[in-house]
């Protein structure tokens, strides 16, 4: 069974993200070609390594404290999924706040345990004042499916320092 928890030093350290897969073979993504979203053929296989994961698991263990909130999927103790909303204001009439993590362990994908993650997530969002998550999302072809099936739309205001981060990223949002 699968629980979804705030991540604290408790249930969460450097090494939480050492058996997480974070891999993906992707053969098409989105790109926005003259003001058009089109598939493009884009293979690539992302898969990060045991350091990868060290060290994405290690910021977010220095930042529990910090101006994060974080939660966790927990397979019997095992972290399979983790999501991160900023609770810094963006946004012109500061109606956002950035989903900056959101991932789910590729052999629990499928599970509904990113939609877990994400209602959680909306739910202590709405207790911070927004009224919008703002995502900057993978390109994929089955990453965008993902967030359509969640609600997730082309955002309505593109956030620049967010957006040049990443610049092949499809920006999102989700009203709450």
């Amino acid at each position: 069974m699968v629980t979804i928890e705030k991540l604290t030093k408790d249930n969460f350290s450097e090494h939480s993200l050492d058996e997480f897969s974070r891999h993906q073979v992707v053969t098409e993504c989105w790109r926005c070609v003259g003001g058009q979203w089109v598939l493009q053929p884009i293979a690539f296989t992302e898969d990060w390594s045991l350091e990868k994961r060290r060290g994405m698991a290690k910021t977010i263990a220095e930042n529990l404290d910090g101006d994060m909130l974080d939660f966790g999927a927990f397979d019997h103790g095992r972290l399979v999924g983790y999501i991160t909303l900023g609770t810094e204001i963006l946004g012109s009439r500061g109606q956002y706040r950035q989903v900056v993590e959101f991932q789910v362990s590729e052999e629990h994908r499928g599970m509904g345990i990113g939609r877990q993650l994400f209602t959680r997530l909306c739910e202590e969002a709405r207790k911070i004042g927004a009224e919008k998550l703002y995502i900057s999302t993978h390109s994929s072809k089955e990453s965008q499916a993902a967030y359509r099936k969640l609600g997730c739309v082309h955002a309505e205001e593109i956030i620049p320092a967010i957006a040049e981060e990443e610049p092949c990223d499809v920006q999102m949002e989700y009203v709450l």
